[in-house]
């Protein structure tokens, strides 16, 4: 697995542990214990399960050291932070919100030379992180993990699951005396992963050796990746199924619409997508969707302007038939 992380991400060694809060965990207090850590005030974010990253780091006996402002932090506000006291620099990625309008936070490379220029830490905790650029896709730039390697990030701590589209877990890259250290800390014991999910893990990874394998095999990667012109004919062909199958039963149509990633990465920013649009004769949108739910195996559809809506980017074209069949058979039942 270590080897497989260098050749991916550049970095000299990498280490495996069983989600990123936990990566933050082992990372924050094996350098920065009794410490302070400093943070910018717009990166304390709140992640999963109502957890929030202040939390997380001052469990581990770590004092924060807030700089900034929520929209707007300088270099000089973690220049003058820094003190005896210090044990590493934190940037945390807001992937779970964006800030627009005025807006300000220091590039990766300045604040590794700050942090550096002190003898410090740079902790780089990406979130979601992802090893491709999504920006040919319609999203906005995401530092990938190499780059943040590259950029100078001591340590880089990331998802198994959301963007890189493996089991959830976390994984830490970085410099190889580092990641050294994090291995004789105990509780690396108590946030280890199992056997299972070091195999899915690798078998996503090595994907990843080939672009376009990782592109092509990786659900996630494969589906934020989708042009709209592909979108737009795996749209119509399924709506001519249904409207073959359920004549009568609803009335179908197209609709230019967008997706969402979800997963705490890239808030508000829409893919473009073709909607296959369902209005049922006998029963409302939302009595379908809960129909929808109970069937074996359950399909997921969304209500949009009281109507249920079949976004094909997350529906392979194979299991057309197999939509068509439950969709028939709910209405049907009615």
């Amino acid at each position: 697995m270590s080897r497989l992380l260098q050749i991916l991400t550049g970095a000299e060694d990498g280490l495996v542990v069983n989600n990123n809060a936990a990566a933050v965990l082992l990372v924050l207090d094996t350098f920065c214990k009794n410490r302070e850590a400093i943070i910018s005030r717009g990166e304390l974010v709140e992640i999963g399960g109502s957890f929030r990253i202040p939390d997380v780091m001052e469990a581990t006996g770590v004092h924060l050291r807030e700089v900034g402002a929520t929209n707007r932090t300088h270099a000089e506000d973690y220049e003058r932070a820094i003190c005896e006291k210090t044990g590493a620099i934190v940037r945390v990625h807001t992937s779970n919100f964006r800030i627009i309008g005025f807006h300000k936070a220091v590039p990766t490379r300045d604040l590794a030379k700050i942090a550096h220029d002190h003898t410090l830490l740079l902790i780089n905790d990406l979130g979601s992180g992802s090893l491709v650029d999504l920006e040919r896709s319609g999203l906005p730039h995401e530092p990938t993990v190499q780059q943040s390697v590259a950029d100078g990030s001591d340590l880089v701590l990331f998802s198994g699951d959301k963007l890189l589209g493996g089991p959830q877990a976390g994984i830490i890259v970085g410099k190889r005396e580092l990641v050294a250290r994090l291995r004789t800390n105990p509780l690396l014991r108590a946030l280890r992963c199992d056997k299972l999910v070091y195999a899915a893990l690798e078998a996503t990874l090595r994907l990843y050796l080939d672009p376009q394998k990782a592109e092509q095999g990786i659900p996630t990667l494969r589906q934020i990746l989708m042009p709209a012109e592909e979108l737009a004919g795996r749209a119509q062909r399924l709506a001519d199924k249904l409207a073959s199958a359920c004549q009568g039963l609803c009335d179908l149509s197209l609709r230019a619409d967008s997706s969402r990633t979800g997963g705490g990465a890239f808030p508000e920013y829409p893919l473009p997508t073709t909607l296959v649009v369902l209005r049922p004769v006998s029963c409302s949108a939302e009595e379908l969707r809960q129909r929808l739910l109970a069937t074996s195996p359950i399909l997921l559809g969304r209500i949009e302007q009281d109507a249920f809506c079949l976004d094909p980017r997350t529906l392979n074209e194979e299991d057309f038939e197999l939509v068509v069949r439950l969709v028939r058979t709910v209405l049907q039942a009615q």
